[in-house]
């Protein structure tokens, strides 16, 4: 149970699991026991990967979490992470108190190359057909992202723009909901996202798909409640690192996804593209001495 205040419980979530055992659900005792046995590992699933490995749903994990007195998943793995994870440990993954600068500098680089690497091998050839396809051919594009994953939205929706097509990136997360309900059957949704499981994007999504309008993610984890709503799914993972702030590599593998998408778009109606981008020339010359 949350305090009188609201917060959740002070002091360590392991052993206030450990306490409300007794009081949970069959269900919410399964989950509260998976967290106990290895909470270190809950804390690289998503919130859709629990629930699988619980044989429960998305809505009872999230129940479990308030009912523990915590506001949601995304608190429980901070916590998790909190307790669990070295302090020294805490920024990056290969990087440790003491590494010389040079040192921090070629671990964070190799770490992110291999980011981008793996997002090759992670990524469907067929559901990246699929998005050009569907971004090609769309009448409408909307790009949306909150938090971090807000200046990738804002990037996507410039280039594609300069490709030719009628794109659009709000900031404002309810500004993007009120976008994704307006679109027409012919167009797009894109959305990034990193965990899969922002509460505001999931809302956008839906809203698209109540439009009518085609769905695409570029996400980092096959199993999210994003991967299950949208028609098609990039998965460009890289493993979270930092609980209380997403981890930045996911990002740049995200980046090297839409540069693709884009080259690939842009090719595809080379004629379009070419007359878009000259346009785009012209307006930049006039920013420039």
């Amino acid at each position: 149970m949350t305090t009188a205040s609201g917060d959740p419980p002070a002091g360590s979530v392991v052993a206030h699991i450990r306490a409300r055992m007794p009081a949970l659900t069959t269900r919410g005792r399964r989950i509260g026991q998976t967290i106990l046995d290895n909470p270190l590992d809950v804390i690289h699933l998503t919130v859709t990967d629990l629930a699988q490995r619980t044989e429960t749903s998305v809505a009872t994990v999230v129940r479990f979490c308030q009912d523990v007195g915590l506001r949601g998943f995304a608190d429980l793995k901070i916590r998790l992470a909190a307790e669990t994870i070295p302090a020294d440990r805490g920024l990056h993954e290969d990087v440790v108190v003491g590494d010389p600068t040079a040192t921090i500098l070629t671990k964070v680089l190799a770490s992110t190359a291999t980011a981008v690497t793996a997002a090759a091998h992670t990524v469907s050839a067929a559901s990246f057909t699929r998005a050009v396809d569907l971004l090609r051919g769309a009448r409408q594009l909307l790009c949306i992202g909150v938090g971090t994953s807000g200046p990738l939205a804002q990037d996507a929706g410039y280039r594609f723009r300069t490709a030719g097509l009628r794109a659009e990136a709000p900031y404002d997360p309810h500004v993007q909901h009120v976008a994704a309900r307006l679109l027409c059957p012919d167009a797009v949704l894109l959305c990034f996202s990193h965990t899969g499981q922002t509460r505001e994007s999931l809302g956008s999504v839906r809203a698209a798909k109540q439009a009518g309008a085609a769905t695409i993610a570029i996400t980092s984890f096959f199993n999210s409640p994003l991967t299950e709503l949208v028609d098609v799914a990039l998965v460009a993972g890289s493993r979270e690192t930092d609980f209380r702030m997403e981890a930045i590599t996911s990002r740049i593998a995200h980046i090297a996804v839409l540069d693709a998408l884009y080259v690939a778009v842009f090719l595809s109606d080379i004629d379009r593209s070419r007359t878009a981008q000259q346009l785009s020339a012209d307006a930049l010359t006039e920013h420039r001495i």
